[in-house]
């Protein structure tokens, strides 16, 4: 059965004095929701966060991970190390990694059997350009960026992932994909993980929307039957713009 998640990604934002204050206006925030919900501050303050919040329905999650355990990886944080400050869950596969950093579905799917090797819970994004929209190509984009990733997966790997579709063109940019963008495209990627999986991977695979959720749309574009919650970007850095996406629900 698939859970509804509001995940914020606090992406290169707040060092740690910031971080610590805004855990405690999120701590002073009423859920009316059963949503799970999560926290991606950056790597350097995982601990404290960890810490701060591990008396509280907040998880703490990470932003990125590599796919060794050790080595000289100037610069880079593995699996085990997350764990060992109390991390159980990374995103993996956002746009912003693979634009900047040339991440692509071949690593991503080096990253994933890491995480997996590691028992961690996966966040996995993936999302189309708008020239792809614009070319009508976004449901083969999105389509190849999960099976060239994640088709190499037995079906019992899926319990421990959850998908995550960003449009790309809605990222930081004050557009959004329309409610019925957003659940067409939720649409294809359950009937994607069906051709492959079956009813039962697709059906309880959690299916987050990514794309400038706001308090003012969040509630309809979670009505929609295949969108099971969002991974929040800027509005998650305010803590009542975030609880108030956390019970649009």
């Amino acid at each position: 059965m698939r859970k509804n998640i509001v995940a914020g990604n606090w992406k290169m934002n707040n060092d740690l004095p910031a971080t610590e204050a805004l855990i405690l206006d999120l701590l002073k925030q009423e859920q009316t929701s059963n949503a799970e919900v999560m926290i991606a501050p950056t790597t350097v303050s995982l601990f404290q966060a960890f810490n701060a919040t591990k008396n509280s329905n907040i998880e703490v999650i990470a932003q990125n991970m590599h796919y060794a355990e050790s080595g000289a990886y100037t610069g880079e944080i593995s699996a085990s190390m997350l764990k060992s400050v109390g991390v159980k869950t990374v995103i993996l596969g956002h746009s912003e990694r693979r634009a900047y950093f040339n991440e692509t579905d071949e690593l991503l799917a080096k990253k994933v059997d890491a995480a997996l090797k590691n028992n961690m819970r996966i966040i996995f994004c993936f999302g189309e350009e708008l020239t792809d929209r614009k070319a009508g190509n976004q449901e083969k984009i999105v389509g190849s960026q999960i099976k060239n990733a994640l088709f190499h997966l037995e079906a019992a790997a899926f319990k421990h992932i959850v998908l995550a579709y960003e449009p790309v063109w809605a990222i930081g940019t004050g557009e959004t994909a329309s409610p019925k963008q957003a659940q067409d495209m939720h649409q294809f990627i359950r009937q994607t993980l069906n051709t492959k999986y079956g009813n039962q991977v697709a059906d309880d695979m959690t299916i987050l929307y990514g794309g400038s959720v706001k308090p003012a749309n969040a509630k309809e574009i979670f009505g929609k039957p295949d969108v099971d919650g969002g991974l929040i970007g800027g509005a998650a850095l305010k803590s009542q713009d975030f609880y108030a996406i956390i019970n649009a629900f």
